[in-house]
This record gives C-alpha cells, structure tokens and sequence, in this order.
C-alpha cells in the first residue's frame, strides 16, 4: 500500500512538474512577443532615455511589491503582462541608440542571437542533464544585491557626469555571468519542485533574458566603437 502511495505520489509530481515547464515556456514566448511589439511602438514614437528609465522602475515595483501579492490569482497574469509590456517599451530609446551606431543592426541581431544560444543553451543543459542546480542559491541572491548596488554606483555617477566605462563593462560581464546562474537555478528549481508558480518562474527566466541581451548590447556596441 505505501508503494502504491509513493507511486501515485511521483506520478503526481511528475504532472506537477510537466505543468508548471509547460505553462513557464508558453507564457515565457508569449511575453516575449509581447515585449517585442511594445519596443516597436517605443522605437515608432521615438521615446526618450528619461521615458525608458521611468517604465523600467515602474515595471521593477510591479514584480517587487504587487506581483507576490497576486502571482496566484488571475491579476498576476495582468500583472506580468503589465510589466513585460513596461520592460519592452523601455527596450525602445536602447535600441535605437544602437541602431544609430555603425553596424547598428548587425549589433542588435549579434546581440539577440547570443542571448537566444545562451537560453536555450543553459535551459536545455539544466532539462536533459536534471542537475540540482540549488546550490547556485547564494551566489543568485548575493549576485542580485550586488548588481543593484553597481547599477545605483553607475547611474549616481552619470548623474554627476562621471561615466566609468571600464566599471560599466565588468558590470555587463558580471550581469551576464550572473543571469546565467539564475537561469540553471530557475529551471532545476521547476524541474525539482521547488517553484510551483509558473507566473513567478515566468518573470525571473524573462528577466534573465533580457539582462543578458541589454549588457550584450552593451559589450558589442563598446566593441563596435
């Protein structure tokens, strides 16, 4: 009888785990998509830095202070549909300083094909290899505050006219690294049943994706000039 149990136990989990990947990797595409349009019509309107920065903070106390509060409910879905939205738009003024730069497209296009094999790339590696990847926890959240604090340093200092390019650089290779790190931890953390939210996951491997493609951006256009 307790193998029957413990049976059914992990067929359940297994479904649990089917669900939650599946649900993660739709809404992921979808939101992505979603992201895609809103920066075209950002680019259309030809919106400045300022707009950009203000959508951006406003999308970050979306998934800081209402998502948690919702990511259970229909409004979580609203929610990050809001904030992918926001991400986008903001996405806009940075694109098109690229695309002004020489090779600006051929910048964009290497950014966005790094970004693609550097997803796909660790998201397959955690999902055939089935690896914990929880040990990564620390680092992730370490790396979080860190990140925070460098981008609070670099734009206290832009605003004084300071532009620290070689800390700008190490930054984007750092946010790379670190991005990476989340997204083996995000995945073997739906793969394990450690996250059971797929709106959650959602943000969090959405996010990782656009970090990296913004600092390869950031990387090839130094390159470039």
């Amino acid at each position: 009888m307790e193998q029957i149990r413990t049976v059914h136990s992990a067929v359940a989990q297994s479904a649990e785990v089917s669900r939650v990947l599946r649900n993660t990797y739709l809404l992921l595409a979808i939101t992505l998509a979603f992201s895609a349009v809103t920066a075209g019509a950002a680019m259309a309107l030809n919106l400045g830095q300022g707009a950009g920065l203000v959508m951006s903070l406003v999308a970050l106390g979306l998934i800081w202070f209402v998502l948690p509060k919702t990511a259970n409910s229909a409004t979580g879905l609203v929610v990050v549909f809001a904030f992918t939205g926001l991400i986008g738009a903001s996405l806009g003024p940075i694109l098109n300083h690229y695309l002004s730069m020489n090779n600006g497209s051929g910048i964009v296009m290497q950014a966005l094909g790094g970004t693609a094999l550097t997803f796909l790339g660790l998201s397959g590696y955690a999902l055939v290899s089935r690896k914990d990847f929880s040990f990564l926890h620390g680092f992730v959240a370490m790396g979080l505050m860190v990140m925070i604090g460098c981008m609070l340093l670099l734009l206290g200092a832009s605003l004084f006219g300071f532009h620290l390019e070689v800390l700008s650089l190490a930054f984007s290779a750092g946010v790379i690294i670190l991005m990476s790190a989340l997204i083996l931890f995000q995945t073997s953390a739906i793969i394990h049943g450690g996250e059971r939210n797929y709106l959650l996951a959602t943000t969090s491997l959405y996010l990782s994706i656009i970090n990296i493609f913004t600092s390869l951006l950031h990387l090839l256009g130094a390159a470039e000039d």
